[in-house]
């Protein structure tokens, strides 16, 4: 196994360019793959948590820095991002108590459905402009990070379908993912050591070198992707991601 495990350095760096450019992919891509590499859920999903704590406030800082999202303290980016936060840390604690006790098929049956369906919505909306409210949003953080908690993954492609369909501009709502995404992947560090739960730690730093040089590379990319484009992209991953998703169970049933 232990081979195997700089194997996933270049593996992390892809997923997280398509994550940092697109809002969603990183954790949803890899855990199924470390799975099948032979490495334990409990080893996964705190490595992948911690990884991208650090890389999506790398990230955060990055959208800012160019512009593709305002986290100025007034900015309605940063009030959207303290309120997907707050209600994700709701979501993450239930998440990581139920981590161990709901079917694992149930779960992914679920969220490849809701990301699936969410993707054809995206795609099916590119002309119109839809409204935005806050109980969306609330709601969105609260089902996101219950997901993020249970699965490592599942996050980032609900997070971003539910802004796009709340009306947030598609490179506002990528900054915004990766600021809210690395507060409460933190969260979920936390409650998990306090569960008492082991990082593996040669696990997590691979992850964290082969992620986290793709950032810059994956924010500049974002920046000169027409906004269009860059709606058509996140909804045919969003579809792609969740009917991988499914596919997988189909398969493994």
């Amino acid at each position: 196994m232990y081979p195997l495990i700089f194997v996933v350095m270049p593996l992390a760096f892809i997923c997280e360019l398509v994550d940092s450019s697109l809002g969603m992919g990183y954790g949803t891509c890899l855990t199924p793959v470390l799975l099948l590499a032979g490495f334990e859920p409990l080893d996964i999903v705190p490595a992948v948590l911690f990884s991208e704590f650090i890389t999506g406030i790398t990230a955060a800082f990055f959208h800012h820095s160019l512009q593709n999202a305002n986290f100025k303290p007034n900015s309605q980016d940063t009030k959207v991002a303290i309120v997907l936060s707050c209600f994700a840390i709701i979501g993450m604690i239930v998440g990581v108590f139920l981590a161990v006790r709901l079917p694992a098929t149930v779960l992914k049956v679920w969220i490849g459905t809701v990301v699936v369906l969410m993707g054809i919505l995206i795609l099916g909306t590119l002309n119109r402009i839809p409204h935005f409210g806050w109980s969306k949003i609330a709601i969105l953080g609260t089902v996101a990070s219950l997901n993020k908690g249970m699965s490592g993954g599942g996050y980032g492609p609900l997070v971003m379908g539910g802004q796009l369909l709340s009306g947030i501009g598609i490179k506002n709502a990528v900054g915004i993912t990766s600021l809210t995404e690395g507060i409460i992947c933190l969260v979920g560090i936390v409650l998990y050591c306090l569960s008492g739960a082991q990082i593996n730690w040669l696990l997590t730093a691979c992850l964290m070198t082969g992620a986290v040089p793709s950032v810059p590379f994956a924010t500049h990319l974002l920046k000169r992707i027409p906004e269009r484009n860059a709606k058509i992209a996140v909804g045919i991953t969003i579809i792609t991601l969740g009917s991988l998703t499914l596919g997988k169970v189909i398969v493994s049933t």
